[in-house]
């Protein structure tokens, strides 16, 4: 069936890397989620009314939040889709972001409004009359959400968006949600106990949970949340590969929404090779990582010395003072200033975060430890943290 709809509405499918074929994935998607759950809405509340549920009343507002919910989801595409212009050069696609966090909302407001229903319910309980229809309708809802949750979390994943997966969540929160108020349905008149108001409470605190833990997501990823280790590697493994690319560092990342993510990356090289031919190569690194990985690339040359014996020896003896302090840290940028009474080393030393207010004291430890064969080094140092820095 998934499929099928995106056969039928959206050109070209399977290119989900092109902003167009993507918005028109999510444009289908909310098109689907309004009409589906108005329909569930429809049926839920005549029945709900019939018999006088309120958990299935409640559960009947859940769905008509969640058509609001696609209907926020089809706005936020379409903004997101915008291109970028002289206020916001990064393009429109943080509205996605910013979408999910208004489905969240709304799947707490209905938590809270369930909550209500329920402790009236609680108070005044009311056991329910049988109906058949009332099975159907609920059991039929909960195959419809079952199909919805997989339908948009399968497109979610395909396209990278977290309001689909956030619309997939809702779902799956919906199909437990109903279950509930069906079980309670049966319990509550085979054996003829009022349990629908504990039922709608318990509902509604699961949906108020889902709802906090989108918010939370959300927010994470407009903070600046660290990008996908898989993806970090694999930028690094592709750029090292290059020939006469020695090391790279400094791998820093900004996301300004699906499909428009910026970088920039230290490369290391011989200081010797011609600089028209590094230039050459990084300019074809910054077109690989763009063609495969959808990042636009900035990379700083880093030229390395690589013929100064004592240079090398350095480096050596100060990776060993390191690894004695502790085997996280490592560094970069290393280059020796000779003078007549002492050297200054000057370096960038990559600490975890939690190392970050130590900073002095870690200083203080390698300075001690860098005075070799009665000669006089001086320590200069500048801190990063493993966040922008990978071993290649």
């Amino acid at each position: 069936m998934t499929k099928l709809l995106l056969k039928l509405f959206v050109k070209n499918y399977n290119d989900t890397k092109n902003p167009k074929v993507r918005g028109a994935i999510g444009v289908t998607s909310s098109a689907v989620g309004i009409v589906l759950n108005l329909l569930l809405c429809a049926g839920k509340a005549v029945v709900g009314l019939i018999v006088g549920s309120v958990s299935i009343v409640a559960d009947a507002f859940n769905n008509l939040s969640d058509a609001s919910s696609s209907v926020v989801s089809l706005v936020g595409v379409k903004l997101s889709m915008r291109p970028a212009d002289d206020k916001h050069p990064y393009g429109h696609s943080r509205w996605e972001y910013l979408s999910s966090l208004i489905i969240a909302f709304f799947i707490i407001l209905v938590g809270i409004e369930l909550i209500k229903s329920s402790i009236e319910k609680i108070i005044n309980p009311v056991v329910l009359e049988f109906s058949i229809i009332t099975v159907l309708i609920l059991s039929c809802s909960i195959l419809v959400k079952l199909w919805m949750f997989i339908f948009n979390r399968k497109l979610g994943k395909s396209i990278n968006s977290t309001t689909l997966l956030a619309t997939s969540t809702d779902s799956i929160n919906d199909v437990l949600a109903t279950s509930a108020v069906l079980i309670a349905y049966l319990i509550g008149y085979l054996f003829s106990v009022a349990i629908d108001g504990f039922v709608g409470l318990a509902v509604a605190l699961f949906i108020i949970i889902s709802g906090i833990k989108i918010v939370k997501e959300t927010i994470s990823t407009l903070l600046g949340e660290a990008p996908d280790k898989e993806l970090i590697d694999g930028i690094v493994k592709d750029v090292c590969a290059y020939p006469n690319v020695l090391g790279v560092h400094d791998l820093i990342f900004h996301d300004y929404g699906p499909g428009r993510r910026f970088a920039s990356i230290h490369i290391e090289m011989d200081y010797k090779l011609n600089p028209l031919i590094s230039h050459e190569i990084i300019d074809d690194i910054e077109r690989e990582v763009l063609e495969k990985f959808k990042v636009e690339l900035v990379a700083h040359y880093d030229p390395l010395v690589t013929d100064d014996a004592e240079l090398e020896e350095m480096k050596v003896k100060l990776s060993n003072v390191l690894k004695d302090i502790d085997d996280r840290i490592s560094f970069h940028d290393f280059r020796m200033v000779k003078g007549n009474n002492h050297t200054n080393l000057i370096f960038d030393v990559v600490i975890p975060f939690e190392m970050w207010d130590n900073r002095e004291e870690l200083k203080e430890r390698i300075s001690q430890k860098i005075q070799f064969e009665g000669k006089t080094y001086y320590a200069v140092i500048d801190f990063d943290t493993t966040a922008f820095n990978q071993n290649e």
